[in-house]
């Protein structure tokens, strides 16, 4: 993952923020989440991910979709289900998710 955030795309597009506060039991998170990064980017339409944890455990990824269909090959990829499941079951105290459709985006770096 890069120290950057992902630069803007040209509208419109989907962010999809996941928020969690995950458990102690962190057994096989690791592989699993290096996976699931594997699998979305062959994924047509997939965009770029952001991620930030801040010391207290909240962690907060941004997903990013051209479209509602890549949206949903993401969504329901089999193997992606398992590891909701798995994250239910063992990694995640708590977690949000949210879809938002972008309608505005622009990039700022300093030259």
């Amino acid at each position: 993952m890069s120290d950057a955030p992902v630069e803007a795309f040209e509208p419109p597009y989907y962010a999809v923020v996941f928020s969690t506060v995950r458990t102690q039991d962190q057994d096989g998170y690791s592989e699993t989440n290096d996976r699931m990064e594997e699998l979305v980017r062959d994924i047509p339409g997939y965009l770029g991910m952001d991620h930030a944890q801040n010391p207290g455990g909240l962690g907060i990824t941004v997903g990013y979709f051209r479209d509602a269909d890549a949206l949903t090959q993401w969504r329901t990829n089999l193997e992606h289900r398992a590891a909701q499941q798995r994250g239910r079951e063992n990694w995640y105290e708590t977690y949000s998710l949210h879809v938002a459709k972008v309608e505005r985006s622009h990039t700022f770096k300093r030259a």
